[in-house]
């Protein structure tokens, strides 16, 4: 899957592709199957259906999708046609005591989980970046900007922790919210179908169970209409381009020429410019910035729907969930890579911040001055500088130990 009109959606692979969902969606009836099987209910061979279904049958699933409203119902006539042939009784139990909202959001959970992963390991990364440049810069002083203005001498250290924080923000976040639940309460959150398979309500629960450890997925009661689970993500992964953004925006007003104290490092044949040869242009930070525009609009969208069920099955909130969230989660994935890159490039002009914060004197010493008249500019007004970063480089090590 590749997104011309979205530069650098190579990088999400196969997270969350078509593909990737319709092998979710197998692995939660193969789940259940097992489960069947595992507590007695079901007395059957159990088939392997990984293979019954894949990127061949893609474009017929799509197509065929639209009669019923989603695409489990045509995945699962595929999958019984091809099982009849091979496992009759394996055909005759697939399915049984599921309905279609069961299997396609915890197919949908699956691949949120993948791609949680994937976010999560380039925050680290960038959490071991940001970590090296705060303790770096500690003592490199550079004129502190606010409203756009100069405002009071600061160092690179204290900026770079405060890119920090806001990343360690972003994955406790992302903890928080990436431990997402199996999805199975049957036509209407009663459980009813998986009673009357299973024999009383209690087998039932252990039913969800065993289906549930096999996909490695914690066990909740049903939340068809409580979309709070998928909310919570599609609000972490804001989170993250929140704080990716800010990063990007200090990059990209620190890379103008007249500015020129961050550099994006480019890769060769990056960021080059198809009338001008001579520029270099901070792609990295662009693209990472048009992610934390877009991302807050789709999680609105997302709460939207959450907001629109109605019933016991939503007509067209839960459906407006399915793309909004893959297109959010794989911009995520794509921004999250790319801060990574940015950060390990990011070349710190010493000495141009040090000449702007002269020239900027006598004014950006005004409060110093206020406060304690007379201070040698020499000596510049940097209040607790050195306790706040060592109390965000606290939290970074904390913050390595977080698992979702």
């Amino acid at each position: 899957m590749s997104d011309l009109l979205w530069p650098g959606d190579h990088r999400a692979g196969d997270l969350f592709t078509d593909a990737a969902v319709v092998a979710a969606m197998v692995r939660v009836e193969s789940a259940w199957l097992a489960a069947l099987v595992d507590l007695g209910i079901a007395d059957i061979e159990l088939p392997d259906l990984a293979p019954l279904a894949g990127p061949a049958d893609l474009e017929h699933l799509a197509v065929a999708a639209e009669s019923g409203g989603n695409p489990l119902i045509p995945l699962l006539n595929r999958l019984k046609c091809r099982l009849r042939g091979r496992n009759t009784a394996a055909a005759g139990w697939l399915h049984k005591g599921l309905t279609s909202q069961d299997v396609i959001d915890t197919a949908i959970v699956l691949c949120l989980r993948d791609t949680v992963a994937r976010v999560r390991a380039d925050l680290l990364t960038q959490i071991g970046t940001l970590t090296r440049l705060a303790d770096e810069h500690r003592e490199t002083r550079m004129a502190g900007r606010t409203l756009t203005q100069h405002a009071i001498p600061i160092t690179f250290g204290l900026k770079a922790a405060g890119w920090l924080t806001g990343v360690l923000d972003a994955r406790e976040h992302l903890a928080a919210a990436g431990s997402l639940p199996i999805q199975v309460g049957g036509a209407a959150g009663s459980l009813a179908a998986p009673t009357a398979v299973a024999g009383d309500p209690a087998r039932a629960r252990e039913l969800v169970a065993a289906a549930a450890e096999r996909l490695g997925l914690p066990v909740r009661e049903p939340w068809h209409t409580s979309r709070a689970p998928l909310t919570r993500v599609a609000d972490a992964f804001v989170t993250c381009t929140d704080a990716w953004g800010k990063i990007a925006n200090d990059v990209l007003v620190g890379s103008r020429p007249e500015v020129h104290e961050l550099i994006e490092g480019a890769a060769e044949g990056k960021g080059g410019s198809s009338a001008m040869p001579n520029k270099r242009n901070p792609v990295h930070a662009v693209l990472i910035k048009r992610a934390a525009l877009a991302g807050p609009p789709l999680a609105a969208l997302v709460h939207a729907g959450a907001a629109a069920a109605v019933d016991e099955r939503p007509d067209g909130g839960w459906h407006v969930e399915w793309p909004t969230l893959r297109t959010l989660a794989r911009r995520t994935v794509v921004a999250g890579a790319q801060t990574a890159e940015l950060l390990a490039g990011l070349r710190v002009d010493t000495g141009k911040m040090l000449a702007t914060l002269h020239e900027a004197r006598p004014g950006i010493d005004a409060e110093q001055q206020s406060v304690t008249p007379g201070a040698a500019p020499d000596q510049p007004y940097l209040g607790a500088t050195d306790e706040i970063i060592d109390a965000v480089l606290a939290r970074a090590l904390t913050s390595k130990g977080l698992s979702c």
